[in-house]
């Protein structure tokens, strides 16, 4: 029952109780790496250029893998490669939401930016933005005073839109259907096509505000 019951609750992230549209957002997005590497040594110099150079073998590497492949090679190269830190000690915000140039430039960054960077290396290999959604979450954890409730983020990849999506996350480096992970609990989710508002819940319209500066950022940057 606690897994139909967390499937449920994921599934309601697809059903568009509320969809607020990205107009004017592209839908299929690509990586210029010429540009992209012009910004990272004019920003953060040649020391993250092995990083940048990984990262571009990876998704060459993966570019003809199953899709599955896909999702556990990005899953597991962000996770080793970009170190977890807070925004206030990254950018001395308390809330930054970072282009993929900008982590691999920091070669650090939160939650929010390990799935941002992994969505990016995903859509570059060819999985459709229809697929994937970053989503926000409450995450139960365990600490030395006892369970508490952490703002966390994922990406989830939906197979078909009514799937148990799967979900990428850095808490737990496994790749597990939404149903095997109970210690989720999905508040609202969004790609370059919209926000999905979950039942009950509202998305913040800073949150979209910040996705769509991000957006415009990362197309700057290099991400078509």
């Amino acid at each position: 029952m606690r897994n139909k019951t967390a499937l449920l609750r994921w599934l309601a992230t697809v059903v568009a109780i509320g969809m607020l549209s990205l107009s004017g957002l592209p839908l299929a997005l690509g990586v210029d790496f010429d540009r992209l590497q012009q910004v990272l040594l004019s920003r953060f110099g040649a020391d993250r250029l092995p990083l940048l150079i990984d990262w571009q073998r990876m998704l060459g590497e993966e570019r003809k893998a199953p899709e599955m492949d896909k999702l556990r090679r990005v899953n597991d190269f962000i996770n080793r490669r970009i170190t977890f830190d807070d925004d206030m000690s990254v950018w001395g915000q308390n809330d930054y939401w970072a282009t993929p140039t900008e982590i691999i430039g920091q070669g650090r960054g939160d939650c929010e930016d390990i799935s941002i960077a992994k969505y990016y290396s995903l859509i570059d290999l060819g999985i459709p933005v229809n697929k994937l959604r970053l989503v926000y979450v409450k995450a139960v954890q365990t600490g030395p005073a006892g369970t508490f409730l952490l703002a966390h983020m994922v990406l989830a990849y939906y197979a078909t839109p009514t799937a148990d999506p799967l979900v990428l996350d850095n808490l737990n480096p496994q790749i597990l259907p939404a149903s095997r992970r109970s210690d989720l609990s999905p508040i609202f989710s969004f790609n370059s096509a919209g926000l999905w508002q979950g039942t009950g819940n509202n998305a913040s319209k800073s949150n979209l505000s910040r996705w769509q500066d991000l957006l415009a950022r990362a197309r700057a940057e290099g991400f078509q």
